[in-house]
């Protein structure tokens, strides 16, 4: 009797150790106080693992239960840390957009409430766009340049979000000066500096496009970047009275040439404009200005001016007007030896001032950005203010 009360009675204890383990209380077999059991702790990552057609504009949310997150890193692809940091709301955000149709890997590490470390890793894929955003930009890479050449950033796409663009740019300068961009259209947006650029200057811009939300369904897709530098501070001054170009290097008359501009109903541009290209070569075509069958003739020692057509060009034939009469069809004319001197002199991005003439330069006709003022070049910017840049 007293062997199978035992046994009754040590059942008993080992059903009721197994099943009143709740996290507290006394062992009934050791009449000792049990402490909890904690369960170790779990991250919670955002996106989630696996998750697809992640916006690119998304933040990575990583979560512990009383516990405090401690790293957080994220790879693309081919293994490349993304560079970002925590924000203001707890988010870890990348320093530019995560790009479109890419790969991620988030890998966190935290502390639990135990005070034991634990890591978590999540992979996620961003969309593909439904339309793509595709860029140039002029300097060129590589490219010396005058002292009021502008950056251009051409797209592909009409942009309705200017600002997010406008964000994803940046300027770096050897020598820090105030500058500011500006949107010329809905397709091109410029930059230039207050003042024209110092000679010697060395710029580097990054248009930091991919992943950029810039209209409905239009994404940017990659990155676009040039690097150029500032040559030699040259300014030509084109006065139409005098009939006289005056050519100064670092603010030093290098040469003074006879001139013909516009006849009258052909008036030349008056403005500040950049040489814009150059081209030993041209045949010029009055068809191209809606004229057909004026002139079509070729002409030397080209440097463009204006979009619509005026160069400073060798004029063989004008020769005797060159000094003191306006007698072409609103081109700048020069002899054969001037122009060809003013051709190999000139860098493209050199300031040409032309003064004296009835029609003004209109903005938008080249890259013009000098013909408008400081104050309202800055108000062409979407988000309204300048940069200095280092």
């Amino acid at each position: 009797m007293r062997t199978v009360a035992g046994a009754l009675a040590l059942a008993f204890l080992l059903t009721a150790g197994c099943t009143s383990n709740d996290g507290g209380g006394r062992n009934p077999l050791t009449g000792q106080q049990q402490q909890p059991q904690q369960q170790q702790a779990k991250l919670e990552i955002t996106p989630a693992d696996g998750a697809t057609k992640v916006s690119p504009d998304a933040a990575v949310s990583v979560k512990v239960p009383e516990g405090k997150v401690t790293r957080i890193s994220v790879a693309d692809g081919k293994g490349r840390e993304v560079a970002g940091g925590m924000a203001a709301d707890g988010s870890w955000r990348p320093r530019w957009p995560f790009h479109p149709s890419e790969t991620y890997t988030v890998r966190a590490e935290a502390t639990g409430a135990d005070g034991k470390a634990v890591q978590g890793e999540a992979k996620f894929s961003t969309l593909k766009p439904k339309r793509v955003l595709q860029s140039g930009m002029a300097p060129l890479d590589g490219e010396k340049v005058g002292v009021g050449m502008p950056v251009q950033l051409l797209l592909s796409h009409s942009v309705t979000d200017r600002k997010a663009v406008e964000r994803s740019l940046t300027v770096q300068m050897s020598q820090p000066v105030e500058g500011a961009w500006s949107w010329v259209s809905d397709r091109e947006v410029q930059f230039r500096p207050r003042e024209y650029w110092p000679a010697g200057e060395r710029v580097k811009v990054v248009a930091h496009l991919a992943g950029v939300k810039a209209g409905d369904g239009l994404w940017g897709a990659k990155d676009r970047s040039t690097s150029f530098t500032v040559g030699a501070r040259h300014i030509t001054k084109v006065n139409a009275h005098t009939h006289q170009a005056v050519v100064t290097d670092d603010d030093k008359v290098v040469k003074t040439i006879p001139v013909s501009l516009g006849k009258p109903g052909d008036d030349s541009y008056s403005g500040t404009m950049i040489a814009q290209e150059k081209a030993a070569d041209i045949i010029m075509d009055s068809a191209t200005t809606g004229h057909p069958g004026e002139y079509r003739i070729p002409t030397k020692w080209n440097v463009r001016l204006t979009y619509s057509g005026t160069f400073v060009h060798a004029a063989p034939w004008s020769t005797g007007a060159q000094g003191n009469s306006n007698v072409s069809h609103g081109c700048v004319n020069a002899s054969p030896a001037n122009a060809k001197w003013f051709y190999e002199f000139t860098q493209r991005g050199d300031i040409v001032i032309v003064t004296g003439t009835s029609r003004k330069l209109r903005f938008g006709n080249g890259p013009t950005p000098w013909a408008k003022s400081w104050d309202a070049w800055l108000a062409g910017s979407a988000l309204g203010k300048p940069i200095n840049a280092t």
